[in-house]
């Protein structure tokens, strides 16, 4: 998360929000939000309903949930979706913004 903590000005830019979904409950999940100071948006998600309607992978072996990125445009399509098998699989936020970048081009031609 700290990557994208890094580029978030660079998302806003482009008229992008980022959303990241956690298991943890509400308290927990707002004061990690607090202590880690993230700008952008957490939501809990503790019974992963959110994430089971987007297929992300539960790994009993580490402990969880897979890490996922999706680009949804603002019709609520999804239009790039990346399913990591760990936290270093994860892309580059480069390549998510070149994704971005695609989207917002479309809607100029």
């Amino acid at each position: 998360m700290a990557q994208l903590r890094q580029d978030y000005e660079e998302f806003r830019r482009r008229g992008a929000e980022i959303i990241a979904l956690g298991p943890d409950g509400p308290r927990a999940y707002k004061r990690f939000w607090e202590e880690e100071n993230m700008p952008f948006i957490g939501i809990p998600d503790i019974k992963s309903k959110i994430a089971d309607r987007y297929y992300q992978e539960v790994n009993l072996f580490k402990m969880g949930r897979m890490p996922a990125v999706f680009v949804i445009d603002k019709d609520g399509i999804i239009r790039y979706k990346h399913y990591a098998s760990s936290m270093s699989d994860i892309p580059e936020n480069e390549e998510v913004l070149k994704v971005i970048d695609q989207i917002n081009e479309e809607q100029y031609d």
